[in-house]
This record gives C-alpha cells, structure tokens and sequence, in this order.
C-alpha cells in the first residue's frame, strides 16, 4: 500500500516502507529513517515489521525485521544498539563496544530512554507506539542521537535533556543541532485525564496551542509541540525543527498504535547513524 503523504517528512515506499526528513536527508554523513508496520515477516498480532524482541513475538522473525530495515536505510544489525525504555530522560552515550547491545547480545542496562553517539558506523535505534520519537544531528561535531519521549519524558524535558548531554559529552552547541520530531500520536487523539493535564499546564510555555480543554475533565495535549518548545529552550533554532504531521493512531494501518490496539502490538523504531568512514 502507498504511505500517507506528508508535508514535513518523506514518505519511501517500497518493500520496506518507511519515513524519513528531508532536512536529515540531506546531511550525507548520516543515514536515518522512521518504521512503518509494513515490510516485515512478523505473524498474528505482530504482522509484519515489529522492531521489537520484547514483547512475546518470534525472536528470528524481529531479527530479520531487522535485517530487512537496517538494509533499507544502509545500516547492518550487528552495528545497531537498542535502548531500553522506562519512560525516564536518560540519554546513553554509546560507544564502539556497545555494538549490536540488543540486537546480537543482551542490552545489560535498564531507564535507557535516549541513544546519542559520535562513532561512525553505528545505528542508534529507539522504539514507539504512539511516543514520540525524538531525532537529532549536530552539523558540527558530527553527533546523532534519538530519544524515546511518551508523555512523562515528554512533560519532563526530553528534548532538552538531549541536547543537554550531548553538549555536556560531545560538546555540541544547540545551535548546530537539527532535530526531528517523528510520528505519534497527535493533538487531535491524544486524550488525558486531570492528573496528566496538571503535569503539562504547570509548564511555563503552556498555552491554548498545547493544551484543548474538552470542557468534561477531559484534556487533549499537543505532544510535538510541548517537544519543540522544551528543543528551544535548549538553543536549538526553530529553523533548524521538523515537526511530523502525521498521528499514528490515526493511521492505524500503518503505524502501531497502543491505544488503538490495547498494547496487542508490535513496535515501530527510529533509527538514525553515521556512515561509515
């Protein structure tokens, strides 16, 4: 089937089909690319490109998920490191020994929400359904990372958190940086409750652009934009944000999607690298 269009990201369709930004697109040192729930050999629940060994599917089906995405972005699976999501801001700087940690061997860490790295040669790879993916590259210093941000890292400053580490680690200047904010779930679906609605409305940058008040104790919250806005905090340019248009639950035919499955799901991945010196 042909993918949504979209008019931020790049739809690649084709036997692995996913997403991609063209502004990330057009750094020729990396490679990046955001999963569909098509392409895949996956079964049952699962069918067909679940990125997930986690979650009570086939173990040799999700490693050739692997192999067969890895391949269509000019990753190899022995090279990728899967983080290990607790809804947390940890961002893990990720070295030549960590290579394939979760793919060929086991994570060994836990609260690992976020990947950043300056190696060449390895894919970083964070895991969604409905979360936001997070994807950045520092022009400068030649570093990528991508961070996981469900509505706890995202009201607790994912975004800003990774840009603070890799400045702290790598020296990376927000204004270098580029970053992506990949699809999820959006503003129109995302539905809460009051406990949930007063952790975002104490944000000092909340406003009626991130927060709908249904009037019934019920909220709906902008999740990219609530992202964006920690990102600039941070010193990264808004010139230099993609934001998504496209809701996974909304496209539930394309995209896992938590709520709209009740978690009887796979998982989509972000995956972003360096190429290979």
């Amino acid at each position: 089937m042909a993918l949504p269009r979209s008019l931020t990201l790049t739809a690649h369709d084709g036997a692995v089909p996913y997403y991609s930004f063209p502004a990330l697109d057009a750094v020729p040192y990396i490679r990046h690319g955001f999963s569909t729930r098509l392409g895949g050999v996956s079964e049952g629940i699962y069918q067909s490109m679940n990125l997930s060994f986690t979650r009570g599917d086939d173990p040799v089906a999700v490693r050739r998920n692997f192999d067969r995405f890895l391949e269509a972005i000019g990753g190899k699976a022995e090279n990728t490191v899967i983080s290990a999501q607790t809804h947390t801001t940890s961002v893990y700087a990720v070295t030549d020994a960590d290579r394939g940690r979760g793919v060929t061997f086991d994570r060994g860490y836990t609260d690992v929400d976020g990947l950043m790295t300056d190696r060449p040669g390895i894919v970083l790879c964070t895991q969604y359904a409905d979360c936001v993916p997070l994807f950045f590259v520092d022009l400068r210093r030649r570093v990528v990372a991508t961070s996981h941000a469900g509505w706890r890292g995202t009201v607790d400053g994912m975004a800003q958190e990774t840009v603070r580490r890799m400045g702290e680690v790598y020296g990376s200047d927000p204004a270098d940086i580029l970053m992506g904010i990949g699809p999820s779930i959006g503003l129109c679906c995302f539905e809460v409750d009051a406990p949930v609605y007063e952790r975002f409305v104490a944000l000092p940058f909340v406003d009626d652009d991130v927060i709908r008040n249904d009037g019934n104790g019920k909220y709906h919250i902008a999740l990219w934009e609530v992202n964006r806005r920690f990102a600039l905090q941070a010193g990264v340019r808004p010139e230099h944000i993609t934001v998504t248009d496209l809701c996974t639950k909304c496209h539930p035919d394309v995209f896992w999607s938590h709520r709209v499955t009740g978690g009887e799901r796979g998982s989509l991945a972000a995956f972003i690298g360096l190429v290979e010196e």
